[in-house]
């Protein structure tokens, strides 16, 4: 399995490749809009352009199960991977604008592994990375010709609210959201605040630096220290754990997905919620 992360220089060297595959995932939580709306203002030479809404994520159901973001099928999400110009052949490099826009290029990272896609990894740093480097930004249209991408789906990465429910004693279940969220102190988003009982707590942007690039391996070990067994991760709809499933697997470490997340968990209203400190 190759590195979960490229540098802007090594990005910048192989833009000639044709194996190579540039997808922007920029998105705002707050203005759905503003991905698409930043793409056209500049973006990356060759890169295409994921929406996390329309493209990564299935339609929220009238009875919010599956959360706020729910996986797409893996057929679906295959068909737009064809129709985008992406195959089985290529070398995918995502991107965004983090710290707090950090989250949307792991999301497109976790979905073509759990399609059986080992040939991807997020730029580091994003966009800022890449202009910092000095590297130009380009407002070309980019269109590449459809083609077929044959899912290989691996369902062991992921993991729904029965299953959490359910666990085995000594799992280990992350909730990677702000910790007053966590916390249950405040709840921007869903209907009801609080955590899922026996999680602790990571903060998804723990894992950058204010760069917005990607904590070195010793200090995610260090974040995620005396963690062992099976763990599980989760966060409001299954987009900013993804980033924590990627600082894992930079400290040695594997996780499944609790892809509904807290967004899924709380539209069942006999689930418990668990609210204060870990």
């Amino acid at each position: 399995m190759p590195s979960p992360l490229v540098s802007a220089q090594w990005l910048h060297e192989h833009l000639g490749d044709e194996r190579l595959r540039i997808v922007d995932c920029r998105f705002s939580l707050q203005d759905p809009s503003a991905g698409r709306q930043a793409y056209t203002a500049g973006h990356l030479p060759g890169a295409l352009f994921l929406d996390l809404e329309q493209d990564l994520s299935a339609p929220v159901r009238p009875d919010r199960r599956g959360g706020r973001h729910p996986l797409p099928t893996p057929e679906a999400l295959a068909q737009t991977l064809g129709r985008a110009g992406i195959g089985n052949e290529h070398f995918v490099v995502a991107y965004d604008d983090p710290p707090v826009g950090g989250m949307y290029a792991p999301r497109l990272w976790w979905l073509l592994r759990w399609l059986g896609h080992g040939q991807v990894a997020v730029l580091d740093g994003g966009i800022g990375a890449w202009r910092a480097a000095g590297y130009e930004v380009s407002t070309a249209a980019v269109e590449y010709a459809p083609t077929t991408f044959k899912p290989h789906p691996q369902p062991e990465m992921v993991v729904d609210a029965n299953f959490v429910a359910h666990r085995p004693a000594g799992t280990v279940l992350i909730d990677s959201r702000a910790p007053e969220r966590y916390r249950g102190e405040v709840e921007p988003i869903d209907p009801v605040a609080g955590h899922i009982p026996g999680a602790i707590n990571r903060n998804w942007l723990d894992s950058l630096e204010a760069s917005g690039r990607f904590k070195p391996a010793e200090e995610q070990r260090k974040r995620f220290e005396g963690l062992e067994g099976e763990i599980i991760v989760y966060c409001g709809s299954g987009v900013s754990a993804t980033a924590n499933v990627l600082a894992l697997e930079l400290a040695g470490k594997q996780a499944r997905l609790y892809a509904g997340s807290w967004s899924d968990w709380v539209s069942d209203p006999s689930r418990p919620v668990a609210r204060g400190p870990e």
